[in-house]
């Protein structure tokens, strides 16, 4: 049932996205069927009583991995602004943005989180390439091969933004997002 609503997830993403393979003739834009090499989605925030802890937003309750391979833990960002941007390495207007994002995130340094996550590829290098490509390497970036963080988040799109407030309250913005526009919404979460 899983494997399917990511799959489903993963041909909307692909409908509703900014389209090709960004000039790359051999890039292929599918979802993965492959089992996952990073947790996803999964639960986290619990107690040691194995209970959701009540500081974590349901938001924040999921497990990751970043490109570089380390784990990552979406409640280690429990009382903080973040800002969530989702990716995929083809797709143009993810890669207009990154500069924009890279000076945003640079701009507010530790007062907001800002993470990357890029999906919709199956070549964990191709995602490290746009990283570099885009600048974007002060960023946290989560591996979102298998589409599990898309899902968990509903995002249905790319470039997709997620504004968190430090209570956990969100909301959605499709890109292209400039630095001005950008700036806006991470100054309102700051509020």
């Amino acid at each position: 049932m899983k494997k399917a609503i990511v799959t489903m997830v993963g041909a909307a993403l692909l409908v509703a996205g900014c389209g090709g393979g960004g000039g790359d003739a051999t890039s292929t834009v599918e979802p993965t069927s492959e089992a996952p090499t990073s947790p996803g989605a999964q639960s986290s925030g619990a107690s040691s009583s194995g209970a959701p802890s009540q500081d974590v937003p349901e938001v924040l309750r999921f497990k990751g991995e970043t490109l570089a391979g380390k784990p990552f833990d979406g409640a280690t960002l429990a009382g903080k602004p973040a800002v969530f941007w989702f990716w995929a390495p083809w797709c143009p207007k993810c890669q207009s943005e990154g500069p924009d994002v890279a000076k945003a995130a640079e701009k507010y340094g530790d007062e907001v989180s800002f993470v990357g996550i890029g999906g919709l590829e199956k070549d964990k290098n191709r995602l490290r390439g746009f990283v570099s490509r885009t600048g974007t390497g002060n960023l946290t970036h989560l591996d979102d091969r298998t589409g599990r963080l898309y899902s968990h988040f509903k995002v249905t799109s790319q470039s997709s933004f997620l504004f968190m407030a430090p209570d956990g309250k969100t909301s959605k913005d499709s890109g292209p997002l400039d630095e001005n526009e950008l700036t806006r919404h991470v100054d309102d979460l700051l509020g």
